[in-house]
């Protein structure tokens, strides 16, 4: 047992060093941290300027500011971030938060109107709703592997909860010690350095060519509705989250009646138990790190939903401070299990072409999940009571969770499947420097194929119509009549019919029974020519098989 604890330690810090070690992937990130944590601490900052120049229904409208775009304009902006190069999409964001976060601090400054200051937050908080999901959609072409993946949305997880800690201390800080005019124009400039941190990020993009007449903004978010909606398992996960969502709604409320009311902790108590919550998201992520793998993604996201729903229900049974500080820790837990597992499963189920605005789905799932949690917390305390809400409210995340089990274990085993998959392709150096979304629209698409000793897989000159990777077994390949090359585990062939459009250029037979995967031309032709690097690879792999031969004799190769 402690050496398989010990693995999964040295597992989890592999995974965290890659992050590290790639040197895209920790720019983003850094990014995402500073993005956020501007984020949580102007919002600190406009909260106590709106106060001070308003009132408690000034306060209100800071929430109405920073909420409603996500909820309205995400779905209608989100294919923005399927056009082009994603890193574009949070270099544009990031500069006007930061320009409209730096001129909100001038105007606070100089005393000007609070109505300014709120033209100022709307104008960044449009823009802000597209940067998580083209972020969330950026991870997977940043990652080479699925575990890697998994990685990095637990750091981005933790940096997510080491932001919501930081940002609002940090503000309170220096609204105490100098003036909230100080903390909008260090958002800002925080801001400004997320947007710089990812300048001229290198990854390899598809190349996708504008079509004569695009279609419409709104054509194209409905697209992404379209994909959930006929994906399975995309509408699985995509409903726990809003699950999930609905019952963070009601702790907005929760977190002030148990404080104030049911617990007797006065208003101070609704931050002590926020801070319950981040601490234990915090503990969570770096537990994630080590528990969360890809072969179990389906089974601690249910159990992260399951706690996001369970510890409100068991402090509606025992309504003691102890009991709430601990299993709001637990919440925090399933947020970190829900951050790790979540996203990856809805990174490795998405086209890329479509993916930020799959992540627009939830994004608005998740607002409107909000709103309808706390109106329902909030009814639900007024007709039963404190302790009857919170049952309530705390049964809905488990029950789905149970129920949802073992469709999420057969997702898992999917996973599982085409996690395999993708390192039989990796192993090919022509597929190689494909990004991880890339060779997973791959590896979905292969068909085993077994060809018995001494059989033909295909004959000089036949149409070329698939690419196969050997799984286990040796084939030989004949030109002019003699064999000219073996090939064994891990090879591909096949691609030159495919990539040239030309018959078959050699025989390939089994020496040995092989069992194989293949792929069809249409998606080999273009995963492969869709990336710079993958093409070049290609090109050279073909002329490699047309050169081995001399001049005087025919150009042969397995292909």
């Amino acid at each position: 047992m402690g050496r398989r604890i010990w693995g999964r330690l040295v597992e989890a810090g592999a995974a965290f060093a890659s992050n590290w070690r790639n040197p895209s992937l920790r720019r983003a990130q850094l990014s995402f941290f500073a993005e956020w944590t501007a984020g949580c601490a102007f919002t600190v900052a406009l909260s106590v300027a709106a106060f001070i120049a308003g009132g408690p229904l000034a306060v209100g409208l800071v929430g109405l500011i920073t909420v409603a775009p996500s909820a309205f304009l995400t779905p209608l902006l989100a294919p923005l971030a399927d056009r082009g190069r994603r890193e574009r999409v949070l270099v544009a964001v990031a500069t006007v938060r930061g320009v409209a976060y730096l001129a909100a601090a001038s105007v606070v400054a100089m005393s000007g109107p609070i109505q300014i200051v709120f033209v100022l937050t709307a104008a960044a908080a449009v823009p802000a709703t597209l940067y998580r999901p083209a972020h969330s959609a950026l991870l997977p072409t940043l990652s080479r592997t699925g575990r890697e993946l998994t990685s990095a949305n637990v750091v981005r997880g933790l940096l997510d909860s080491t932001a919501n800690l930081v940002g609002p201390a940090a503000a309170a800080v220096l609204i105490a010690t100098v003036n909230e005019a100080l903390v909008m124009a260090l958002a800002g400039a925080a801001a400004l350095v997320g947007a710089a941190l990812v300048v001229g990020l290198r990854y390899d993009a598809p190349v996708r060519e504008a079509p004569a007449q695009r279609p419409s903004l709104v054509k194209e978010a409905f697209e992404g509705v379209a994909i959930v909606a006929h994906h399975r398992d995309l509408m699985l996960v995509l409903g726990l989250a809003a699950a999930q969502t609905l019952t963070r709604g009601a702790l907005l409320v929760f977190s002030v009646v148990v404080a104030v009311q049911l617990l007797g902790m006065g208003e101070s108590g609704t931050g002590t138990l926020t801070a319950a919550l981040g601490a234990g998201a915090v503990i969570g992520s770096a537990a994630a790190s080590v528990v969360v793998g890809t072969w179990r993604l389906g089974a601690w996201f249910a159990i992260g939903v399951a706690l996001w729903g369970l510890p409100f229900a068991l402090i509606g049974v025992f309504p003691q401070q102890a009991t709430a500080l601990c299993m709001l820790a637990l919440v925090g837990v399933g947020n970190a299990l829900i951050d790790a597992a979540g996203f990856t499963l809805i990174g490795r189920l998405s086209p890329d072409a479509a993916m930020a605005r799959v992540f627009t789905v939830l994004e608005s799932l998740g607002a409107i999940a909000i709103g309808a949690g706390s109106m329902l917390a909030s009814g639900l305390v007024e007709w039963f009571g404190i302790e009857p809400a919170l049952v309530i409210i705390g049964l809905i995340c488990p029950v789905l969770a149970v129920a949802s089990w073992w469709r999420l274990r057969t997702l898992d085993r999917s996973v599982t499947a085409v996690d395999d998959k993708i390192g039989l392709l990796q192993g090919v150096p022509m597929l190689d420097p494909l990004p991880l979304p890339a060779v997973e629209h791959l590896a979905r698409g292969l068909q085993p194929v077994t060809v018995a000793e001494g059989d033909t897989v295909f004959a000089e000159g036949d149409a070329g119509d698939l690419y196969y990777v050997i799984q286990s077994g040796e084939a030989e390949v004949w030109g002019a009549g003699r064999p000219i090359a073996s090939l064994g585990p891990g090879e591909g062939f096949g691609e030159i019919a495919l990539l040239r459009s030309t018959p078959r250029t050699a025989t390939v037979v089994a020496r040995t029974p092989l069992t194989m995967q293949s792929l069809a031309a249409d998606r080999f032709t273009a995963a492969v020519l869709g990336y710079v690097p993958s093409a070049q690879a290609a090109s050279s792999s073909v002329e490699g098989h047309l050169r081995r031969y001399s001049p005087g004799e025919p150009p042969g190769g397995a292909g």
